[in-house]
């Protein structure tokens, strides 16, 4: 089974999935960081693909991805790096970029790629819904990947409900129709659109995402949905301590604060 379907079987609630871009805040970073993540419990990674116009993304993860890039990180470097980590890593990881960066790659050879490193899932948030059941999902089924599609609060349920029938991992609940960015509460507005989404009683879970930095972003989410996943205020702690474990500690106080 894959790695998110089998987290999703046996943990229903309070899921955690970090997000972090591989080349930052060092070139060589992404195994110990993935180590300090699992060793922190956390429940999934996202590995960021760093690329030069990352449009959902806010000015912390803008910045990451350019210090990435400065620093050298490539799509062929991360396999690279990523080549034997599943040796020590068993939790699932997602690789999280623009398609420009893939195409470049080769579209198969990047799903055969992902296959061979150990990477369960896709989120390709500029990938649209019709292009990727026309021309990708073939694809990414002959090599066992799950592609993840984000919602918003402004999505119709019409079309929430098409991308729930393609899913078979979660659906990535945006908190709201912009950037990146930790945020200290959600408005009421928001809390009513996890509420929604809770009442479709769609066949994947979703997990929040855009704007979790506390207790009380986590607990908002993880009212109505199976968890949340953690970007900016990750990537901000690593740039702060310089060292993957403290990052994960002071994430994990974060969360409980």
């Amino acid at each position: 089974m894959n790695r998110i379907k089998d987290l999703f079987e046996h943990k229903s609630k309070g899921i955690l999935s970090v997000y972090f871009c591989a080349g930052h805040p060092t070139l060589d970073g992404t195994a110990d960081t993935l180590k300090a993540l699992q060793n922190g419990k956390v429940d999934m990674v996202e590995i960021g693909i760093p690329f030069s116009d990352p449009l959902a993304d806010g000015p912390t993860i803008q910045q990451a991805s350019a210090t990435a890039l400065k620093n050298g990180m490539t799509l062929h470097k991360l396999f690279d790096q990523l080549s034997n980590i599943r040796h020590d890593i068993h939790i699932p990881l997602i690789l999280m970029g623009y398609l420009n960066p893939i195409l470049h790659y080769g579209f198969e050879a990047f799903c055969k790629r992902c296959q061979e490193v150990g990477i369960d899932g896709l989120i390709i948030p500029d990938l649209p819904f019709d292009q990727f059941k026309a021309e990708y999902l073939k694809t990414t089924e002959q090599y066992g990947l799950e592609v993840i599609f984000l919602v918003t609060p402004e999505t119709p349920e019409a079309r929430i409900r098409e991308i729930d029938a393609y899913s078979h991992a979660f659906i990535y609940a945006v908190s709201s129709a912009s950037v990146t960015g930790a945020q200290q509460s959600f408005s009421d507005a928001k809390q009513a659109y996890f509420n929604r989404l809770e009442q479709m009683h769609l066949n994947n879970p979703q997990l929040v995402g855009f704007g979790i930095s506390n207790r009380a972003t986590r607990e908002a989410a993880d009212a109505h949905t199976a968890g949340v996943i953690v970007g900016s205020k990750f990537v901000t702690l690593l740039a702060e301590k310089h060292n993957a474990q403290e990052a994960v500690t002071a994430l994990v106080e974060a969360l409980e604060q």
